[in-house]
């Protein structure tokens, strides 16, 4: 029996999750539209806020494209007061 072998590419995941602490109150319409811009920017893969604790959103991004503080910014200049809580 003849055995092949097959080089197997091994690439490490891009992507990092992070946590952001929203130092405000947003209403669920502010929190949607934030998502939006979040998830609408080119290295921000997914947004979502912690269920409950509407002041946590988690944030996972394609460390190749950002920085967490990259992301930081981001956050910040949709009018939005934050901190870096840090990786999940």
């Amino acid at each position: 029996m003849a055995q092949a072998l097959h080089s197997i590419d091994i690439q490490p995941d891009p992507t990092v999750e992070i946590v952001v602490h929203i130092t405000e109150t947003l209403g669920e319409q502010r929190r949607e539209d934030l998502v939006t811009a979040l998830e609408d920017n080119g290295g921000i893969t997914t947004a979502e806020f912690c269920p409950l604790r509407y002041h946590l959103m988690l944030v996972r991004y394609d460390r190749d494209m950002y920085s967490s503080q990259d992301v930081l910014e981001y956050v910040k200049a949709q009018n939005v007061n934050a901190k870096l809580i840090g990786p999940v």
